[in-house]
């Protein structure tokens, strides 16, 4: 036989590798799991934060909507003072994240503390599903968006609008438009006179301290929020009516109805910068009632939150519809050759791929943005204006101390 050359050695290897090849299954790195992702048959661990109210179907939620193989190892609630066993249940959640057995946490606490569990999970390599409203105020948002991209996890706001919104055609074709920065002066105007439940969810004032029960952890309650006495009608549902906790009805309800809209009209990656109240003085604690918020983006696109519940009706402008005839014909052009919105990943899927939910942390604080600007100018009872980049009220520094509130030591962002 003679004697094989550098290059005829080569060759021979070169053949017999790709044959080699041919033969072999390739096995799709989401089928193994593998460093940063999880594979479809996994059975992960899962935690109940908050127990009450929407806990139980946000907690269900991972194994019905998200389809997660899940098991639930831990729950978690402040009313268990003498009954957690710090095995299964428990009152404090910084011990449920401690534990590495913990790979996915749904959050259904009220507001107060949805942005410091999400990152505290987060940070603990946790991912997280939260209840609505993300957080109580605009740098909460900011801290959970930049938690999810620092740590890596998923991220998804228990409120999925979006999802069934890409399934229209003329809203598909809407978001592209908003998307594709061709529209510079909108004159597009969308009036949303939903049931915010603004009465429902409006604080008392001048209550009577109360005895807090023996079951109740009261100052885990309140967490960062300054101490309050207790008092029956700032717990349970009704705490939705106290700025501490909550946002009254736009806190209840405004994210479920802008997530939506925030998907359809491109407006998941920036926040409005007029805002213009209509409403009677506002309590300094308690929650009350409101007539309208008119909101501006740069754009000119305008938003109107109208409740309907308090005085005048808006009258300032009429719905208008944002289409394609609003482009001159050389931006019709343009818009055609750009791609179409990419489908929403959901919750389950994200977590299995390890890539943004539809619902991601950034999404959500830009809707969430939205209703906290309505209160903000609500509560000052006069327009403000905001600077959708760097998030900072312009010009009044009263206002601006409502973005980022302070908190009760030990906490903070």
């Amino acid at each position: 036989m003679p004697a094989q050359t550098p290059q005829h050695s080569r060759r021979l290897f070169l053949k017999t590798s790709v044959a080699t090849m041919a033969s072999v299954t390739i096995v799709k790195p989401h089928v193994l799991g593998g460093p940063g992702r999880v594979p479809p048959s996994e059975t992960l661990g899962g935690a109940l934060i908050g127990v009450g109210g929407r806990g139980p179907g946000t907690y269900n939620d991972l194994k019905g909507k998200h389809k997660l193989n899940v098991i639930k190892l831990a729950e978690c609630d402040v009313k268990w003072v003498g009954k957690a066993d710090n095995k299964k249940r428990y009152t404090d959640f910084r011990r449920v994240l401690e534990r590495k057995d913990i790979d996915v946490v749904a959050i259904a606490t009220p507001p107060h503390w949805h942005a410091l569990i999400s990152i505290a999970a987060m940070e603990a390599g946790k991912d997280v599903v939260s209840e609505k409203p993300m957080t109580r105020f605009i740098a909460e948002g900011r801290a959970v968006a930049d938690a999810e991209k620092r740590y890596g996890r998923v991220y998804q706001v228990g409120t999925y609008g979006r999802f069934g919104r890409q399934g229209d055609a003329r809203a598909r074709a809407r978001r592209k438009l908003m998307k594709s920065g061709l529209v510079k002066n909108s004159k597009g105007v969308l009036i949303m006179h939903r049931g915010y439940k603004v009465k429902q969810w409006s604080g008392l004032v001048n209550t009577e301290p109360q005895q807090a029960p023996d079951w109740l952890d009261w100052d885990m309650y309140q967490g960062p929020n300054a101490m309050k006495p207790f008092h029956h009608h700032r717990f349970g549902g009704t705490h939705r009516g106290y700025w501490d906790y909550d946002g009254g009805g736009l806190g209840d309800m405004g994210q479920h109805f802008l997530d939506p809209v925030t998907w359809e009209y491109g407006l998941d990656h920036t926040s409005p910068s007029e805002i213009t109240p209509y409403a009677p003085p506002a309590h300094p604690e308690a929650v009350g009632m409101w007539g309208w918020v008119e909101l501006k983006y740069a754009n000119g696109f305008t938003l109107v939150l109208e409740s309907r519940e308090w005085g005048k009706r808006y009258d300032r402008k009429q719905n208008r519809d944002i289409s394609i005839n609003d482009l001159e014909p050389d931006n019709r052009r343009k818009l055609a050759e750009m791609p179409d919105p990419k489908p929403l990943l959901g919750f389950g899927e994200a977590v299995k791929a390890r890539k943004p939910a539809g619902g991601n942390a950034e999404a959500a604080h830009r809707t969430v943005t939205i209703m906290h600007l309505a209160n903000i100018a609500i509560r000052m009872g006069r327009k403000i204006h905001f600077d959708p980049v760097t998030e900072q009220v312009i010009g009044d520094e009263e206002a601006n101390r409502l973005v980022n509130q302070p908190m009760r030591a030990p906490w903070h962002l």
